[in-house]
């Protein structure tokens, strides 16, 4: 008999059917997830949100969020998940950006979340705890006393992810609602791109922050295609070894600095557990040393493979196979996606030639939410780019010869100096700043700052310690400079553009590189 298609589906044919582990071991079934999702669409529905309409969540991994995913995307809201290392001052430009009806967080991220929502001028009544946060209201009484059935005038919604805009400010990437029913949507079929199955016995393993574009894409497609969650909060190399041991996980998404980490722990460690049940160890997000593929190649084998793409879309996908015959691509097209390099002049360039590349998707566009000029800047007719230079070679797989010029990928995360730069610039002895990534053995890169400082402020260590306390107040932890350079003059040509490279690059040559 075949299964049906969807989460929804599923879980009314089979709702006593295990569909998600939890961070502490607890497990849920479709029946439980559905129910708990359905009474959420009621409440934020009482609350005052209407299709179209978004709301937030500051939330860790678990159970809170992936309700909120699937509440979302059969009502006809707009999901906005913020990374809850943030400062409260930036996830209230979030929240108010992004205009959301409520505001759902957990206690664990109390301060931030009182601060975001106050600076979003929220009102009392739309803000939400997991746990107890004062001001706030509990989130169980979203859900309590509210049907568990299916709501009425179900339709499709998304996830609205935020990325940074070109001040440095986080821009949401809001794609249009199709107006259709949620089964219609096949959520699931985009893990169909990697050769991953519905059912089959699959279990996917979470293992990086579902605030992530990719990480909760994957989590809610394996859901949608009928295949077990194990989630994971707070990351470590060898409980994600014990996690696949035990749960026999087929298929997860990962990042290299998780790679570098794993590969890192004692001979005996990792021995000690069984990972031949892996079939698909996806990674992306930030380039992988050639070292650290093969390793992980001849340990866990070829269920290693590598696809590009960015929030906004993508994409290119290398199995194992195509990296060992090609070392260095990160693959070839989607079925539904084009790519493209195109020169400085908007000309499509032949195999071989570098340029930026760019991307197409056959499935719909988007916009950076209230940000027309971003949105038309990075465009070719439909093709959209984030800025990568590269070139596809005769057969018609890409490879990728620089990253954005100023992006700081650092764990996988990434990193945008302009915000830093204005942060920096912002401090009455800073005359002029620049941010950018320097090799680090674990993270691939870290923020290093150079600072021209103002008249009558002195360069050295008392100015350095004072700058980066100024950072500390005003950024999440891993956006920080982790040193600060003074120079006597920023190397500008005259029309103001700064020549960063002159800056970056003796980092990077020690590495035998440079960027």
């Amino acid at each position: 008999m075949p299964h049906p298609e969807g989460f929804w589906a599923q879980a009314t044919a089979d709702p006593e059917r295990t569909v998600l582990v939890t961070p502490d071991g607890r497990t849920r079934t479709a029946g439980q997830l559905h129910a708990a999702a359905n009474r959420l669409v009621r409440g934020l529905r009482a609350v005052g949100l209407r299709r179209g309409d978004s709301f937030a969540v500051v939330l860790p991994n678990g159970e809170e969020l992936l309700t909120a995913c699937l509440a979302a995307t059969q009502a006809g809201f707009y999901l906005v998940p913020v990374n809850h290392h943030l400062l409260g001052q930036e996830i209230a430009w979030i929240v108010a950006d992004a205009e959301a009806g409520a505001l759902i967080a957990h206690e664990r991220f109390a301060a931030a979340a009182t601060a975001a929502a106050d600076g979003a001028g929220l009102p009392a009544g739309r803000r939400y705890a997991v746990g107890d946060i004062p001001g706030f209201r509990p989130y169980e009484g979203l859900l309590a006393g509210r049907p568990g059935t299916p709501p009425a005038d179900r339709t499709l919604g998304w996830v609205m992810n935020y990325t940074s805009g070109t001040t440095g400010r986080p821009r949401g990437i809001r794609r249009p609602l199709p107006g259709k029913p949620p089964e219609e949507s096949h959520l699931g079929g985009f893990l169909g791109i990697f050769g991953i199955e519905p059912f089959d016995d699959n279990t996917h393993l979470v293992c990086s922050p579902l605030y992530h574009t990719a990480v909760l894409q994957f989590a809610a497609a394996s859901l949608h295609l009928g295949h077990r969650l194990v989630v994971m909060d707070k990351w470590t190399p060898e409980e994600m070894l014990r996690l696949i041991d035990t749960h026999r996980c087929t298929h997860t998404h990962m990042v290299p600095t998780q790679f570098q980490r794993l590969l890192g722990l004692p001979a005996h460690v990792r021995a000690a557990y069984d990972v031949s049940s892996m079939r698909h160890a996806v990674h992306g997000a930030a380039p992988c040393p050639d070292h650290v593929k093969r390793a992980m190649i001849r340990w866990w084998g070829n269920c290693v493979e590598e696809y590009y793409a960015a929030s906004e879309g993508g994409g290119a996908f290398a199995t194992a196979e195509d990296w060992l015959k090609k070392p260095g691509t990160v693959g070839r097209a989607w079925p539904i996606s084009e790519l493209a390099v195109f020169d400085d002049a908007g000309r499509r360039l032949p195999a071989g030639e570098l340029g930026t590349v760019y991307m197409k998707m056959t499935t719909g566009g988007f916009a950076y939410h209230k940000d027309d000029g971003k949105t038309r800047e990075n465009r070719i007719g439909d093709f959209f780019t984030v800025g990568d230079l590269g070139f596809l070679d005769e057969d018609g797989y890409l490879f990728l010869r620089d990253r954005k010029i100023d992006l700081i990928i650092s764990g996988g995360v990434n990193i945008y100096p302009a915000e830093v730069e204005s942060v920096l610039l912002a401090h009455p002895a800073v005359a002029d700043a620049a941010v950018f990534g320097v090799p680090h053995d674990d993270w691939g890169e870290e923020v290093r700052a150079v600072v021209e400082p103002a008249d009558g402020h002195a360069p050295g260590a008392p100015l350095a310690v004072e700058l980066l306390a100024h950072c500390a107040r005003h950024l999440a932890g891993y956006k920080r400079p982790r040193a600060v350079e003074f120079i006597a003059d920023m190397p500008r040509d005259p029309n103001g553009k700064l020549y960063k490279r002159r800056l970056r690059d003796p980092h990077w040559r020690s590495r035998g590189r440079a960027l």
